[in-house]
């Protein structure tokens, strides 16, 4: 099991010195089972009432691999070990009254206690009333060790946890969903594209939306002509300099229209 659990008697093995390679399966969750810290390897741990979740998309394609290769990896600790009682209970009516439930503090400070023996990197919690993620965030992230995400459910978390451990409160952008599963596994592709070597050409990172602050221009590829439409002639003359500056006329042009907060960003940064 790739789960942490309270009461383990096992012997702990030792952290390893060189790189493990992982091999995938059909099951993509056995990426994560039985590894050690690897050695250099970015980190990311999360605590949630949904384990099996992960690692989810996080298993395919670019950041799969990435897991596979030992340049990140991924664990959990499964909050209900740490319920209380004989149903291993999580939640309790909020104080005040209202709907709903709230996680518990007792509970969620054994998980995090437990989480912290192993987990590097700071506490988050994924809110929708925490700071928006953006790409500055990402990169910031992947600079860290790893990071430790605390996916929240019901109506939230006890604040007396919040203030105690000084956790970083971080939403997806301004909805709410059932859950911190799925923004977690967002904000964790978002990252780990940005570690070393996981995409393997560095400027893939450059030109792409948020990387300057504007969104990205549009992309072509062939065939040159595609139900009467035609790829922009500038793409195709070869003058990398007027291309560049097509490009980016066109990630001003896209910004200002769609996204005027960020249209509004850059005035304000290019002015200074």
């Amino acid at each position: 099991m790739s789960d942490e659990t309270p009461k383990t008697t096992a012997k702990q093995p030792n952290k390893s010195h060189g790189r493990k390679t992982m091999r995938p399966t059909l099951q993509p969750r056995e990426l994560m089972s039985h590894a050690p810290d690897l050695a250099r390897a970015w980190q990311a741990h999360i605590i949630t009432l949904f384990p099996e979740a992960f690692p989810g998309v996080l298993g395919e394609s670019l950041t799969g691999k990435a897991i596979k290769d030992g340049k990140w990896q991924l664990t959990t600790t499964d909050l209900r070990l740490f319920g209380e009682g004989k149903h291993r209970n999580v939640d309790d009516t909020p104080a005040g009254g209202g709907a709903g439930m709230v996680l518990r503090p007792d509970v969620m400070g054994r998980a995090i206690d437990h989480a912290l023996k192993r987990a590097p990197g700071p506490l988050v919690y994924l809110s929708p009333r925490g700071k928006r993620f953006d790409q500055q965030m990402a990169r910031d992230w992947a600079t860290l060790p790893g990071i430790t995400m605390i996916c929240g459910r019901f109506e939230g978390l006890d604040q007396r946890v919040i203030d105690h451990y000084n956790i970083a409160e971080v939403s997806l952008g301004d909805f709410v969903l059932t859950g911190g599963e799925i923004a977690a596994q967002a904000m964790l592709d978002a990252t780990v594209r940005l570690l070393p070597g996981v995409l393997g050409n560095a400027d893939s990172t450059v030109d792409e939306s948020h990387s300057d602050g504007l969104l990205e221009h549009p992309q072509f590829t062939r065939p040159a002509t595609w139900n009467d439409r035609a790829i922009p002639d500038v793409l195709m003359s070869g003058h990398h300099g007027k291309i560049a500056e097509w490009r980016r006329a066109m990630s001003k042009d896209i910004t200002r229209q769609r996204r005027p907060d960020l249209w509004a960003k850059h005035l304000e940064k290019t002015s200074d």
